[in-house]
């Protein structure tokens, strides 16, 4: 896996990364296509409400996604992404991010390196303007993980 000093990825990320460097171009297509496949559906709470969810204008197809920050002492962080079936690409980004990033602590994913979306071999497979997708939905990720984050440190230091 090509790593570059902007830091290491998650464990997770990591292992997806050199699963997507491990086989051929074509193969790697077909495992975004898996990842879109296998992106798990909004809870009941997002179903019908994407107003609640922020739309990644990034993207060629509409994404949403919605973060949730648990208030324990690793400030746990939850993902939710909402893409059409018909945009395979850009569920297989969010299958991704979802996959190397739901579950860890805020620190981990705000340490995540920007630079992560280009990590998977992909830039030669699709478009740009794909990739720039990907990128906008971790820097969206990143930016209200420390939102919440912040919420909840200074709710905890007004109690």
């Amino acid at each position: 896996m090509p790593e570059t000093e902007s830091g290491a990825l998650p464990e997770a990320m990591a292992e997806l990364a050199e699963d997507f460097h491990a086989v051929s171009q074509p193969e790697r297509l077909q495992l975004l296509l898996e990842l879109s496949r296998e992106l798990p559906g909004l809870p009941e709470r997002y179903e019908g409400h994407l107003d609640q969810m922020e739309r990644v204008d990034e993207c060629q197809s509409p994404l949403f996604l919605a973060v949730e920050v648990e208030d324990d002492a690793e400030r746990t962080v939850r993902l939710f992404f909402d893409a059409p079936a018909e945009a395979p690409t850009t569920r297989g980004f969010a299958g991704i991010l979802h996959e190397g990033l739901d579950g860890l602590g805020a620190q981990q994913v705000l340490d995540v390196p920007d630079d992560a979306p280009y990590r998977f071999g992909l830039a030669e497979a699709v478009s740009p303007l794909r990739m720039r997708g990907m990128v906008g939905m971790l820097g969206r990720i990143k930016r209200q993980v420390r939102l919440r984050s912040e919420a909840l440190t200074a709710a905890g230091e007004g109690a």
